[in-house]
C-alpha cells in the first residue's frame, strides 16, 4: 500500500525544480507518443466511423499509460515499501514540467537576445504549435510568452492538481489525455473527428486547473512586485476571448499582470488564423517580459505545491492499493 502523502508531492516537485526531465532518462510522455502514433495508424485502417475511433484511442491509451504505472508501483511496492515510494515519486516528477518549461523557452530567449532569429525560430517550433519559420521578433516574443503561460497550467498545476487527487497513476493518466490533445486534438481534416474524444477530454480535465492557474498567478503578481490588480480585470475581462474554453485564463492574468497583450495574427500548417486580443499592450513583448512571465510562472508551482501539500497534510493522505 501506497500513501499519497505530502512527502510524495514535495520530493516529486523538488525533483522537478532541481532536475528537470534528463534526456538520457527514458520519458513516459515519449513512450505515450508512440503509442499514439502506431493507435493513430492502426485504427484509420480498421475503423470508418472516426469518431468512434477516437474513443478507443483515448480509452486505449489512457488505460495502458495508467495500467502500465501502476503495475509498475505495484512490482516495485512487493520488493520494498521504499521502492515503491521512490517509484511514485519518480513517476510523480515525470509528470511536472516546471523546469523543462523554463530550460526549452530559454533557448528561444537566449537566441533572440544574440540576434539568432533562425535558431530563436527553429527552437520556438519545438514547444508551440504554430508555424515559426516566417516570424519575426516580436511575433516570436509573443509566441514563447503565450505558451509558458498556457503551460504553466497544461505542465504544472494541473498535474500537480491530478497528483494530489488520485497520486501517481491520475497523474500519467492526465498527461497521457494532455499528449493526446497536443497529438490529435487539433481543429483540421484529419483530426476534427478522431482526435474530438481527446480534446473534449483534455478540456474536462483542465477546467478547474486552468482557473485555479489564473488566480494562482493573480497572486504571483502581487508577491513579485507586478501588477495584480491589472492580472484580475484582464482576466475578469478576456478570459473568454480564447478558442480553447481553458487556455484563455492563464493568458488572461499573465498578460494583465505584465502589462502585455497576446493574440493576433498566427499560422498552423499554413492555414493563417486571427486570434482576439487577450490584455492590453502597455509594455512590449521582449526579454523583461519574459522573465517576468518565468517569475511568475515559478512563483505559482510553489504556490501551488503548498496548496497540495497542505490539502494531504489536513486530509491525512489518501491510500492507493498495489495489492
Amino acid at each position: 500500500m501506497l500513501t499519497v502523502d505530502p512527502v510524495i508531492i514535495t520530493l516529486a516537485l523538488l525533483l522537478d525544480l532541481t532536475i528537470g526531465d534528463p534526456r538520457w532518462l527514458p520519458h513516459p510522455v515519449t513512450l505515450m507518443g508512440r503509442l499514439i502514433n502506431l493507435l493513430d495508424d492502426r485504427l484509420r485502417r480498421r475503423w470508418l466511423d472516426l469518431r468512434l475511433a477516437g474513443v478507443l484511442l483515448l480509452v486505449t491509451t489512457v488505460g495502458v499509460s495508467a495500467g502500465v504505472a501502476w503495475l509498475f508501483l505495484k512490482a516495485l511496492s512487493h520488493l520494498h515499501p521504499l521502492a515503491g515510494f521512490i517509484g511514485a515519486v519518480i513517476i510523480s516528477s515525470t509528470c511536472l514540467a516546471a523546469r523543462s518549461l523554463h530550460k526549452e523557452s530559454a533557448r528561444v530567449a537566449t537566441a533572440l537576445a544574440s540576434g539568432d532569429i533562425e535558431s530563436a525560430r527553429c527552437y520556438l517550433s519545438w514547444i508551440v504549435g504554430r508555424d515559426t519559420d516566417q516570424l519575426e521578433e516580436p511575433e516570436i516574443w509573443r509566441a514563447l510568452l503565450e505558451t509558458v503561460a498556457e503551460n504553466t497550467s497544461d505542465g504544472i498545476i494541473a498535474p500537480l492538481f491530478w497528483l494530489t487527487l488520485g497520486g501517481p497513476v491520475a497523474a500519467i493518466s492526465y498527461k497521457a489525455v494532455s499528449t493526446l490533445d497536443s497529438m490529435v486534438g487539433y481543429r483540421n481534416e484529419r483530426y476534427l473527428l478522431f482526435g474530438w474524444a481527446s480534446a473534449r477530454m483534455d478540456d474536462l480535465l483542465n477546467f478547474i486547473p486552468a482557473r485555479l492557474t489564473a488566480l494562482l498567478l493573480i497572486i504571483s503578481a502581487a508577491l513579485s512586485g507586478h501588477s495584480a490588480t491589472g492580472a484580475l480585470r484582464i482576466t475578469l475581462r478576456d478570459r473568454l476571448k480564447h478558442p480553447s474554453p481553458n487556455s484563455g485564463h492563464p493568458e488572461a492574468a499573465a498578460a494583465g499582470a505584465l502589462g502585455v497583450r497576446f493574440g493576433g495574427a498566427a499560422s498552423y500548417n499554413g492555414i493563417s488564423s486571427m486570434k482576439e486580443y487577450i490584455g492590453n499592450a502597455r509594455l512590449p513583448l521582449d526579454a523583461d517580459s519574459y522573465s517576468g512571465m518565468i517569475q511568475l510562472m515559478y512563483i505559482s508551482t510553489i504556490l501551488m505545491g503548498a496548496v497540495c501539500i497542505t490539502a494531504t497534510l489536513l486530509s491525512g493522505g489518501s491510500c492507493v492499493t498495489f495489492k
